[in-house]
């Protein structure tokens, strides 16, 4: 078992289309190993592995895939970490998994989440808090932090996660993988429970950066069921550059400075003066309005959310609380089916669209927000890409910010820029700071996945980040 879970994904799709490996038995050891996760990573797990008709064709090759709460599941529990939706079962299946499940990829297990993708720790989850495989004690950040743990510690070979506002990228910096979040768009959001719609993003969560960029090949394309997806206009290449030669990399100051944790701006500036050897010129740019981006985040997404969870009022679908009249079973359903985070913005997101507060808190975010994808739009002309720190700090201990939301929010400050401005971003591990690890963030302008990969993938080989330890 150790030997094929020590294969990357990519390598044991190979494997599997060569006939050196059976697609059964790789999907049992998998199975086999997340039956006994310690770190509830899952929610849900398969009970056998599905019939290997055409896996060897395939181009995932039978690998099996973790899949965020989140995503709609066919007759299987897509819960959203929430006690609302315990135990709901859909009779349909999202886009994006019946997309990876066509190409080879089976369900595996439904991974655990902060509820509705609301939080940066995983703590708020209805069925309990996830585990970083690197210290037990700590986060594995959030909101996609089941799927960053399970692939962090070889319980899945790659998983799906959602990033709304880094919920992808910071849980993959926390628990030293890698992440990608895609360009708004490219994936079609068709079978995904909704947090903040003009945000949510599908994308994959993998050991390394080849494994990321075959899923992700996978993922985008035109979907009639979500009129805001989009046909990417490249084909995804699973990248082989090893060098930056010519490339040009910004790094803002206001997404660098203040508020980083030491051991995490010492691992970002040894990953950027690894860059300067592959060839790569590092630059200044300015990214004047980013430092507004978590208080516009903070006020859009909430307002979405509020008007997106309207839907769960214990009629349609998921928990109903038992009452004596129609009015009190909505208040009771909700009260009690949502949890504290969730109630909080739904609270928040009601207030800024009221009468009387729309235009001095929603129209306001909203024009931030543009102002926010202008910056980027000019320091792209001078920049091919972006690199910040992906969080500010490394995995903090359970329970360390759970009282203090503006504290928990932060953790957000390095990410939510780029999702407000619609742009692809990932996540590589560069190195450790504390014994965890830290990630860096590189951004792209929008469909630009393929040189961001190329970017990841030759960073990645010089900074030869070993996560092998918390497989074992």
């Amino acid at each position: 078992m150790s030997e094929l879970i020590a294969l990357s994904a990519r390598a044991a799709a190979a494997a599997v289309a060569a006939g050196g490996l059976d697609p059964t038995e790789l999907f049992e050891a998998y199975r086999a190993r997340a039956a006994a996760d310690t770190l509830n990573a899952f929610t849900w797990v398969a009970e056998q592995a599905p019939a290997p008709d055409g896996a060897a064709r395939a181009p995932l090759g039978g690998v099996p895939l973790g899949v965020k709460d989140l995503f709609a599941t066919k007759g299987v529990p897509s819960q959203a970490g929430s006690k609302i939706l315990a135990g709901y079962r859909p009779p349909y299946t999202a886009t994006v998994v019946e997309r990876l499940a066509t190409a080879g990829a089976p369900l595996l297990a439904k991974t655990n989440q902060d509820e509705f993708a609301m939080g940066s720790s995983n703590e708020n989850s209805a069925f309990g808090a996830v585990l970083n495989p690197w210290d037990r004690a700590r986060v594995p950040g959030g909101s996609s932090g089941g799927s960053a743990a399970a692939v962090a510690a070889g319980l899945a070979p790659w998983a799906l996660g959602t990033d709304t506002g880094g919920s992808i990228r910071q849980p993959a910096a926390l628990c030293g993988i890698v992440g990608l979040k895609p360009t708004y768009g490219a994936v079609s959001r068709y079978g995904m429970i909704a947090f903040a719609s003009s945000l949510d993003q599908a994308g994959p969560l993998t050991r390394d950066v080849a494994d990321c960029a075959l899923l992700f090949a996978h993922m985008t394309g035109r979907d009639p069921c979500d009129a805001t997806s989009l046909q990417h206009p490249e084909a995804i290449a699973v990248p082989t550059a090893e060098r930056l030669d010519g490339k040009v990399i910004g790094v803002p100051e206001e997404l660098t400075g203040e508020g980083v944790e030491p051991g995490v701006m010492a691992a970002f500036e040894a990953a950027l003066a690894r860059a300067r050897e592959l060839g790569a010129r590092i630059e200044r740019v300015a990214l004047p309005h980013a430092d507004h981006g978590l208080s516009a985040y903070y006020v859009l997404a909430p307002a979405e959310a509020s008007s997106n969870l309207a839907r769960f009022d214990g009629v349609r679908y998921g928990y109903r609380a038992e009452a004596d009249d129609l009015l009190a079973m909505y208040t009771r359903t909700r009260h009690d089916g949502f949890g504290p985070e969730v109630k909080r913005r739904i609270l928040i997101g009601t207030y800024a669209l009221s009468s009387g507060y729309y235009d001095a808190y929603y129209g306001r975010a909203q024009r931030v927000r543009t102002t926010i994808a202008r910056d980027f739009a000019a320091a792209f002309e001078a920049v091919d890409l972006i690199a910040t720190p992906t969080s500010p700090g490394v995995a903090f201990r359970l329970g360390a910010k759970t009282g203090d939301p503006l504290a928990m929010y932060l953790n957000d400050y390095f990410t939510v820029p780029m999702s407000l401005a619609g742009i692809p971003a990932i996540s590589i591990p560069c190195g450790l700071a504390e014994g965890l690890p830290v990630g860096l963030q590189l951004a792209g302008p929008a469909f630009s996945e393929n040189a961001i990969l190329d970017a990841a993938h030759a960073l990645e080989g010089a900074l030869a980040f070993d996560g092998s330890a918390v497989r074992s």
